[in-house]
């Protein structure tokens, strides 16, 4: 019996599928609230950009130079943070991203890895900006 030839479109599921192909938070923010930049060991770069409002995630815009499946991972963590309160948000992992994705490779899982990464980054670089706000203004990429 011959395998069967594996089929984007079929073979995903609706989850995976929705933030693969998503392209609305593909965006730079000038000034964020948090700024979180991680390149993984397969070359992809994901870049984070946070708004918050009232201790709580507003919006999670990106920047993704790398596959569909580490856009797709990028999509899911802001999927899964926005509305949470920060505190809530650390709680996020790899293995958050895998489950809610369903069909990402095992092979790639490191793709859910550099997302939340990159995303914890953003995290702590908001909570510096809260001790320190007046950076914000002088922060240089």
């Amino acid at each position: 019996m011959k395998p069967k030839k594996f089929d984007f479109w079929q073979d995903h599921s609706r989850n995976y599928l929705e933030m693969a192909l998503r392209g609305d938070r593909l965006e730079r923010i000038e000034h964020p609230d948090g700024y979180g930049k991680r390149t993984g060991d397969c070359g992809d770069t994901v870049e984070m950009y946070l708004t918050v409002s009232d201790d709580r995630i507003e919006s999670v815009c990106f920047q993704v130079d790398g596959c569909r499946n580490t856009n797709a991972c990028a999509n899911t963590v802001a999927e899964l943070v926005e509305g949470k309160k920060v505190t809530e948000a650390w709680e996020i992992s790899p293995e958050d991203v895998v489950t809610f994705l369903e069909t990402l490779p095992p092979h790639d899982t490191h793709c859910a890895e550099l997302a939340v990464g990159a995303f914890y980054l953003a995290l702590t670089n908001y909570q510096e900006m809260q001790r320190h706000p007046w950076k914000k203004l002088y922060r240089g990429r």
